[in-house]
């Protein structure tokens, strides 16, 4: 029995047949396996080139002629003459001044109140996913709808801020007229649009703290400011300063919410950067030197993200030595 038993077994080991080796991959196998991450990029890179990097170069060189606006297709090169200009007038420096003073203004108030806020909507009390709801209404209102709120804001006569001066006994301001007021303006108008952005931006930074080292630090006796100074500013520090420097380039080289509340008015107060491209452009007519201004733009934010990374190494070093 034992013998017949291995004599089927013998057979059948006799009639399977041996397994098949596996097969090579092919050329085509191979060039997707190792190039097969680039197909996925592509489509991004294609994007970037032609719609960012593109314009980018072109406008560079655009720079280095006298074209004008009717004649977009014959401009001249005349190397750095429209740079020379451009350092040498006191429009230009003053419209970088006004860029810096928006950016400044701009930030620490968005990212101050932003951070605050974030702070406040991170406790547990009632009602707070309405809050929360209700604080990002600003930043889905469109910029149009915004900048048009805020010319009604600031109307001289029906505007409401006006009235609750006069109410005061502050008196009637010309918010949109008065060169004195037309930074304040903008930079309101920017605040309150872009702050729910940082608040939920910190907020998800302040949801990522580690609860138990919070409770660790209270059972230590630490009072809730050195709580939050030991505990949560070291874990939210780094979004700080990521949203810093997006804000920063962002205000840099923002346009729409400046230009339809007051169009780089009044008497050029509110003549940032971008605001004086376009001018320079469409009211101008000078495309060479708009371009120019642009350029010169870019190596104002590309040196706000250079010092950026220095000083984040900087810190990184310190936290390192320690």
């Amino acid at each position: 029995m034992a013998t017949n038993t291995i004599d089927r077994f013998a057979d059948q080991v006799r009639e399977t047949p041996p397994p098949r080796e596996p097969r090579a991959p092919g050329r085509f196998s191979r060039f997707l396996e190792r190039n097969g991450a680039y197909f996925f990029l592509f489509p991004a890179i294609a994007y970037l080139a032609v719609f960012t990097v593109f314009p980018l170069i072109r406008g560079v060189l655009l720079s280095f002629t006298a074209t004008k606006l009717v004649n977009p297709s014959g401009g001249r090169p005349v190397g750095l003459e429209n740079y020379e200009y451009l350092l040498s007038s006191d429009r230009f420096w003053a419209s970088v001044v006004t860029t810096l003073l928006y950016t400044l203004f701009s930030v620490v108030f968005s990212v101050g109140i932003g951070t605050g806020g974030a702070i406040l909507l991170n406790k547990a009390f009632r009602g707070r996913a309405i809050v929360r709801a209700i604080a990002t209404i600003p930043w889905a209102v469109p910029t149009v709808a915004a900048a048009l709120i805020f010319v009604w804001i600031y109307n001289n006569e029906q505007g409401i801020l006006n009235r609750t001066t006069m109410a005061l006994g502050l008196g009637q301001h010309g918010w949109l007229i008065d060169p004195r007021y037309g930074l304040f303006s903008v930079v309101l108008a920017t605040v309150w649009k872009l702050t729910p952005l940082v608040m939920l931006v910190m907020l998800s930074a302040l949801q990522s703290v580690p609860q138990e080292l919070r409770e660790a630090s209270w059972v230590d006796g630490a009072t809730r400011l050195q709580s939050f100074r030991a505990v949560t500013l070291p874990h939210i520090m780094p979004t700080i300063r990521v949203i810093t420097l997006l804000m920063t380039i962002w205000s840099i080289r923002r346009f729409e919410i400046i230009f339809l509340i007051t169009g780089g008015g009044p008497l050029d107060a509110t003549n940032t950067l971008v605001v004086n491209v376009y001018r320079t452009a469409f009211q101008d007519q000078n495309l060479g030197r708009a371009a120019a201004i642009g350029a010169l733009g870019l190596v104002l934010s590309l040196l706000v993200t250079v010092v950026y990374f220095i000083v984040e190494q900087i810190q990184e070093r310190q936290e390192n030595q320690r």
